[in-house]
């Protein structure tokens, strides 16, 4: 059975960085692709010991902020 799991990536200098807001997994690679599977595989590995209970969905939005500097 195949599950749909979200993947926020960010660049952090020289590395990519890959949350899985679902599971709170986290990892990393030195491309966008390697960040993705290595996330894929700290997931897969998580999920044997942790099963997804209940069918989650994240829900990504923007927000603002002001400016405290300004």
């Amino acid at each position: 059975m195949e599950t749909q799991l979200t993947a926020l990536i960010t660049k952090e200098e020289d590395m990519y960085v890959a949350k899985c807001p679902e599971t709170g997994t986290v990892s990393q690679g030195s491309t966008l692709e390697e960040a993705i599977d290595n996330l894929r595989e700290a997931t897969e590995i998580y999920l044997e010991e942790f099963p997804l209970r209940t069918k989650v969905r994240s829900l990504m939005t923007t927000f603002q902020i002001t400016n405290a500097a300004a």
